[in-house]
């Protein structure tokens, strides 16, 4: 355990770093180091589509640098905690590239919670700020805010976005007096990959919600990996349906896009015929989100009669996945494939799906193939099982968690041997894959965030 800017404990095995620096798996740089590479190469690219909104690399790179001078101005250091409950919208980008310059800890709260909710996870995270959505879906996220602020003491600013344009209190108003800003300035300090980059609350089994802490390295290469795996290359267009304050959403519709000189079309409310709409405006080969999307999403195009033939990569998971769904795919789909994926916040990406021809059956019937962790199929003693044994699923790799915000937490999420024991029931198939049976104590599924059952009794 060793501390970090932030005051947090972060659990780390520098054997393995050194080992995955080494070998490429952590590349050792940070968001800001990409999204100034990619604005310097190719200023024009497009990374993010907002409804009628095009945000360039070079905009990004601008905004992003705007903003955190905004907040530097205001004495916002590194390891300050900074909280956003925004939906899908490209002002996302700017927050976490403003984070990320300045080594703060970002802390996405999804849209869905409330007064109860956003007060605990503020409260806990010691969250200096935060920006809101002024209004979504018919709920003022402002008001709420002046509800809580009076409990919340070390909250010392709170933002709206898309709120009264260039008021003091807004995103606009914040970045009003900030001129343009092409380049870090140089008594700026640095911040380290290694640095805790995202605090991510998730629903555990007891109840409480759990800070899973990540690093700029672990959550880069989790990302990578998979887009790696699955042939996304400079150039293609994704769809993020998901919430972008969700691991999938945060790391797929944010930064996805200065990986590779990738464009992502920000979708911030779930419907599948504007889905299918923006898939064929816009070539989208790849998107990544809970199984009930991918569903819907097949019901039209079956009843429309539409392939959406640029739609090549679909990995699905956060629920049930039925075997017949994923051929259901290839029959109505014929240019994509889609496959079960296996992961946590904790851990993303344990697999990463089947996609090779031939591979159609081990897609429907496995949650993927694993790919860069070790897994550890244990009994309830902690002992190792077979292939094909069902046990308590555990792993280790380059992707995986520093641990939580409370070193309590941290303590009983590992074992001795440092694999992550996850909770989940599951076992190995010989084909080096993973089939997810259940949990070892219940939650329950509400549209892809998961709600403790004994929270709810």
């Amino acid at each position: 355990m060793i501390p970090d800017p932030s005051g947090l404990t972060v659990r780390t095995d520098a054997s393995r770093a050194r080992q995955w620096v080494q070998g490429g798996q952590w590349q050792n740089l940070t968001l800001a180091d990409r999204a100034r590479a990619l604005a310097a190469e190719r200023p024009d690219h497009v990374t993010h589509i907002d409804g009628e909104i095009r945000l360039t690399a070079l905009q990004a790179w601008q905004g992003g640098l705007r903003l955190a001078a905004a907040l530097r101005a205001q004495g916002w250091k590194a390891g300050d905690v900074l909280a956003f409950e925004v939906p899908n919208w490209h002002e996302t980008v700017l927050i976490d590239l403003a984070a990320v310059v300045l080594g703060l800890v970002v802390c996405p709260i999804v849209p869905i919670y409330r007064d109860r909710e956003v007060q605990q996870i503020l409260a806990d995270s010691c969250a200096k700020g935060i920006f809101v959505a002024r209004q979504f879906r018919g709920f003022d996220y402002a008001d709420m805010m002046a509800r809580l602020r009076p409990a919340l003491p070390q909250l010392a600013a709170v933002w709206t976005v898309r709120g009264a344009l260039g008021a003091p209190d807004d995103l606009t108003g914040l970045l009003a007096d900030v001129p343009p800003l092409d380049m870090l300035p140089a008594d700026w300090p640095g911040v380290s990959p290694d640095a805790v980059k995202l605090l991510l609350y998730t629903s555990g089994t007891t109840g409480h919600p759990k800070a899973v802490l990540h690093s700029h390295n672990t959550l880069a290469r989790g990302t990578l990996r998979g887009i790696e795996h699955w042939g996304i290359a400079a150039g293609d267009m994704t769809l993020m349906p998901s919430p972008v304050t969700h691991v999938t959403g945060f790391a797929n519709g944010i930064e996805l896009p200065f990986y590779r000189g990738i464009t992502c079309v920000l979708l911030d409310q779930w419907n599948a015929a504007v889905a299918a709409d923006l898939i064929e405006r816009h070539g989208i080969c790849y998107t990544m989100c809970a199984t009930p999307f991918l569903q819907e999403l097949l019901d039209l195009a079956e009843r429309e009669q539409r392939t959406l033939p640029s739609l090549r990569r679909f990995p699905c998971g956060g629920a049930a996945v039925p075997p017949d769904l994923i051929h259901r795919v290839a029959r109505v789909l014929p240019n994509c494939r889609a496959f079960r994926v296996y992961g946590a916040s904790e851990a993303p990406l344990v697999t990463l799906g089947w996609v090779q021809p031939g591979q159609e059956a081990l897609a429907a019937e496995t949650d993927g193939e694993i790919v860069d962790y070790e897994v550890r199929i244990v009994d309830p003693d902690g002992r190792d099982l077979p292939d094909g044994a069902e046990g308590e699923i555990r792993v280790r790799g380059p992707a995986l968690f520093l641990g939580y915000a409370r070193a309590e937490d941290t303590a009983a999420a590992f074992d001795d041997l440092g694999f992550y024991c996850s909770g989940d029931v599951g076992w190995c198939t010989p084909e080096g894959a993973i089939v997810f049976s259940g949990r070892i104590k219940d939650l329950i599924n509400r549209g892809g965030e998961k709600v403790s059952s004994e929270e709810v009794e």
